[in-house]
């Protein structure tokens, strides 16, 4: 693959950062890094490969001589700059929820469907963290196991609403050890020993936007509008790495739990952790840092064991979740 040159849109942001880390450790033939967030930030300098490089402002002239752009600057900044980006002839990688249900987008996590990145028209959505992690634990089975209806909760990290969420439970958690009062600013409770209902607006039906994203972004990503997906969604303290307990229910009977275990360890980006013995399966810790979704806790639903699986998965919301993902779509390009 000749080099590249590649801009990434919101470089001084958590997701933004390991962008810079994953083309690195996957040797992404980069020729040229533009690294463009907002004035505030201008003038900062991040290193990539050892050497210095200076963020400057993103304008609508930036994306100019830019082959890919990697954008995770929110939904707001990437509808203001889709245009200016095309225009430059200069391929998208969108992390925000701005394109990801537009039809015509391709919505693409590579070791599922890299087929439809072929059909983009200069913009390509990256999943939300959730859907992606959800999806790692189940297509491998899906694959060969029709299912039917998936029954998912989740146990997601501050990561997903950036640094400043990251640095809230930190602090939040020592203000509760110190017993002094904490007041949060970005999360609408407080963080340290403590979890609540993802934060993001609920809907007339009950479940909040997090929720929908799973429901929606899986049939789309599958191609399959027949699957159900029951959602709950739940902030827990953790960092930076989502866990998931998943109930699968298939359309025919369900795979052994050998096979499953088998299925799951030969498909790229997962890696089983399903140690019974020690009682050692998928952690956050464990996960954080890593390529991998870590999947185990593979067993029989005891209430329908002929026709459901459950397993718990566990990846880390800034790689697999986000930048690995994006860094992903652009290799298939």
């Amino acid at each position: 693959m000749a080099g590249k040159t590649v801009a990434i849109a919101g470089a001084s942001g958590a997701v933004g950062i390991e962008f810079m880390s994953v083309l690195e450790k996957l040797n992404f033939p980069v020729k040229t890094l533009k690294l463009l967030a907002t004035k505030r930030s201008a003038g900062k300098k991040l290193k990539f490969k050892g050497e210095d490089i200076v963020v400057e402002e993103m304008t609508p002239s930036s994306f100019k001589g830019v082959d890919i752009a990697l954008f995770s600057a929110g939904s707001s900044v990437s509808k203001e700059y889709e245009k200016h980006t095309l225009d430059a002839g200069c391929v998208m990688v969108d992390n925000s929820s701005a394109f990801r249900m537009r039809e015509g987008t391709p919505l693409v996590i590579p070791e599922i469907n890299p087929e439809d990145a072929k059909a983009h028209k200069g913009t390509i959505a990256n999943p939300n963290c959730s859907t992606i992690i959800m999806l790692m634990g189940v297509y491998p089975l899906l694959k060969k196991h029709p299912v039917r209806r998936l029954v998912v909760s989740t146990y997601q990290a501050a990561s997903g609403a950036g640094w400043a969420a990251m640095e809230e439970l930190k602090n939040s958690t020592r203000a509760v050890l110190d017993e002094k009062p904490f007041t949060p600013e970005k999360m609408p409770y407080p963080y340290g020993f403590n979890l609540f209902s993802h934060n993001t607006t609920i809907g007339a039906e009950g479940y909040n936007e997090e929720e929908m994203k799973m429901v929606k972004e899986t049939k789309k990503i599958l191609h399959n509008d027949k699957i159900a997906v029951s959602p709950t969604c739940i902030r827990v303290p953790i960092l930076r790495a989502h866990a998931e307990s998943i109930n699968i229910e298939f359309e025919g009977n369900a795979p052994s739990e050998e096979e499953a275990r088998k299925l799951l360890a030969d498909f790229p980006g997962v890696r089983v952790v399903d140690d019974r013995a020690k009682n050692h399966f998928p952690m956050p810790l464990e996960a954080s840092g890593e390529f991998d979704c870590l999947v185990g806790r593979v067993r029989k639903d005891l209430s329908m064991p002929d026709k459901a699986l459950n397993i718990f998965i566990a990846g880390d919301q800034l790689l697999k979740g986000a930048a690995l993902n994006a860094v992903q779509i652009a290799a298939l390009l």
